[in-house]
């Protein structure tokens, strides 16, 4: 059974497509998987989230941004529509960075949140 959704249920700035295409190369990502958004229970703040490169599942939907295929189980997008996620390489931090309009809270270092 075949899923894609039309419209993006989160965006990824240029810099962190470019950063996800370094990771891809780098580390010999195979053709047939995709970058996978997601939540998970834990973190300081009750979820933390997933972002890594997988194969697709029955429960996924898929989106392409801007020719990355992306993989997100259907349960998490209540917790993750309208989500940014941007690439950041200053002085104090160096990293992914989740800009969630759901999260009613985040800890301080940006990787959980609670909604």
């Amino acid at each position: 059974m075949q899923s894609t959704i039309s419209e993006q249920p989160v965006s990824l700035t240029e810099g962190a497509i470019g950063q996800l295409r370094s990771i891809m190369e780098d580390q010999k990502i195979p053709s047939d998987h995709g970058l996978r958004i997601g939540v998970k229970g834990g973190g300081c703040s009750g979820f933390s989230y997933v972002l890594g490169f997988d194969a697709k599942t029955d429960k996924d939907d898929e989106f392409e941004i801007d020719g990355l295929r992306v993989f997100m189980e259907k349960s998490h997008a209540i917790y993750l529509l309208g989500m940014e996620i941007d690439w950041v390489d200053g002085l104090n931090n160096r990293g992914f960075s989740f800009n969630n309009p759901n999260a009613s809270s985040t800890c301080g270092c940006g990787t959980s949140f609670s909604a």
